[in-house]
């Protein structure tokens, strides 16, 4: 398949440069590999916002089933204090 793309000209010169690198053979060549790129870069958010959705949805469940209370900042960051107090003086 052949498929002409343009590019703005910041793009274009990127592309020119890895060629004259030699580490590409052709400007083709170093758009596929962009797009292996970009593809494997979505798997990973894929990935990482299903993690999130199911992190969500624990947490909502937990709230429904009564496994949460309120916290008050102001006592966790006492308790990190006096962690850290206690592990500094030794």
């Amino acid at each position: 398949m052949s498929l002409n793309v343009s590019l703005p000209p910041e793009l274009e010169n990127r592309v020119r440069q890895h060629v004259e690198s030699g580490l590409y053979s052709s400007a083709s060549e170093v758009i596929r590999e962009a797009l292996r790129l970009f593809e494997a870069y979505q798997g990973v958010q894929a990935a990482n916002l299903a993690a999130l959705k199911a992190d969500i949805a624990q947490g909502v469940a937990d709230i429904n089933a009564g496994r949460v209370r309120e916290v008050s900042m102001s006592s966790i960051k006492e308790r990190g204090r006096a962690i850290r107090a206690t592990s500094t003086a030794v």
